[in-house]
């Protein structure tokens, strides 16, 4: 495992609370042009930022992508890097511009680089997110803008500068790049569809390709095929269509592809408690077919052969 201070070379330094902040997690070998990232799967939450918070723990963790980044743990023993974040998606989020700050949080004025007017930010769920999932605030007062800018530098900062790392090796090796952003979802959020025996169903997993502009179809459609051949229900960016990392990660035309993988969290935990259900391996192995399946896809053998 490598930290994340041997990741970046940064002059900020990090909350001591998170020591840790984020994690590598590398294969043996490098093996895949895959690169999975977890960035909202983090459950270490600052003494000072609980402090701070109207919210008990168990409100704030109702954002949390609880266990994801163990449900894709065998990444790395396919050829493949999984980074996952350890600090918690309520206190900073990875899926949103850096700058991406909403002004009523603040005390002070926010310089004039930040974007203030996303409709991520009038939702409240901006880098610095200003309520949980279900709308409920989550300060119960205001921040200094200094603060918000700290966590921006010494957290979000160094995980893209880590994520692009790993990109950018995966294209020099293999000639190609996918990113799988790794999410989960409230099974009570997605709205039920009709299936091709028109019934209504929730799903049990969106794929989301920024609507075909972040990732080649081929990786889509072998995803979906794979899921509804295991009898999962399978929608592809709706709700999720992708955030700023499929965004920003997913250039097709220079060899960089990205997709977006969110869970039924009813598929593998308990939502109430948020511990393991009793199918949480099978997701996880199934989990880790989708990861076998797409390195071979993705890179031709030939060119897997090259690179060992």
């Amino acid at each position: 495992m490598v930290k994340d201070e041997e990741l970046h070379d940064s002059q900020t330094p990090v909350d001591p609370e998170l020591s840790l902040p984020f994690e590598l997690v590398e294969p043996a070998e490098l093996a895949s042009p895959l690169v999975l990232s977890s960035p909202h799967s983090g459950d270490v939450y600052p003494a000072s930022f609980l402090a701070r918070s109207r919210l008990d723990i168990t409100s704030l963790r109702r954002s949390e992508d609880a266990h994801v980044q163990d449900l894709f743990a065998r990444a790395p023993a396919l050829g493949a890097p999984l980074l996952k974040a350890h600090f918690p998606r309520a206190y900073l989020d990875l899926n949103r511009e850096p700058y991406e700050l909403d002004p009523r949080m603040f005390e002070d004025a926010l310089p004039d680089f930040a974007n203030t007017r996303s409709l991520r930010v009038a939702a409240g769920l901006g880098a610095i997110p200003r309520v949980v999932a279900d709308a409920r605030e989550i300060y119960s007062g205001r921040l200094r803008v200094a603060e918000a800018l700290h966590r921006i530098e010494s957290l979000h900062k160094p995980y893209h500068a880590a994520l692009r790392s790993l990109m950018e090796r995966a294209r020099r090796r293999f000639g190609v790049a996918l990113l799988v952003d790794c999410h989960s979802m409230p099974s009570n959020v997605a709205k039920e569809s009709a299936t091709g025996r028109g019934e209504k169903r929730k799903p049990d997993f969106v794929i989301g390709d920024r609507f075909g502009a972040s990732c080649s179809s081929d990786v889509v459609e072998a995803i979906e095929t794979r899921l509804r051949q295991w009898g999962y229900h399978v929608q592809r960016n709706r709700p999720y269509a992708g955030g700023y990392i499929t965004e920003h990660y997913g250039k097709p035309s220079a060899g960089w592809h990205a997709v977006q993988i969110e869970i039924s969290r009813n598929l593998y935990m308990n939502e109430a408690d948020l511990r393991r259900g009793v199918d949480f391996d099978l997701i996880a192995s199934r989990l880790g077919e989708i990861v076998r399946l797409l390195t071979q896809i993705v890179a031709p053998r030939e060119q897997r052969d090259a690179a060992e």
